[in-house]
């Protein structure tokens, strides 16, 4: 499953890459904002790719697409916090469009990712067991 290094995984690096804009956004943010919608925005962004590298850490495929449920759930709650901010004034229309940009590619992406485990998991449980013969 490990073949490859956290940080090569794209999904994960389009998951901090949002984490770090939300963050950029928000800590311009007055105290009320940050410290209600702010503070709950920031932390279901950043679940999102801890998440994934929770899963990722766990080394079977099956806990890691545990993990990646809950980085999609976070991923929902961020879009919707976000739609909240935008509404709200908090976000210009602009960085709004980049967010829902970033959040459209990385959904796919997740989703495609978890099929993959999916798959990977489904092949090994179906291979056959290879029994030594007795000499």
């Amino acid at each position: 499953m490990n073949q490859f290094k956290l940080d090569d995984l794209e999904v994960y690096l389009i998951a901090m890459e949002l984490g770090d804009i939300v963050w950029d956004i928000t800590v311009q943010w007055d105290s009320f904002s940050k410290f209600t919608l702010g503070k709950q925005v920031v932390k279901s962004a950043d679940s999102i790719a801890n998440n994934i590298s929770e899963g990722y850490g766990r080394f079977s495929n099956k806990e890691n697409i545990h993990f990646c449920y809950i980085a999609r759930g976070s991923l929902f709650e961020t879009a919707t916090a976000l739609k909240k901010a935008t509404g709200r004034g908090l976000i210009d229309p602009e960085k709004s469009i980049i967010l829902e940009s970033i959040i459209n590619k990385l959904f796919p992406k997740l989703n495609s990712y978890i099929n993959h485990l999916k798959k990977i998991t489904n092949q090994q449980l179906n291979q056959p067991t290879i029994k030594p013969i007795n000499q």
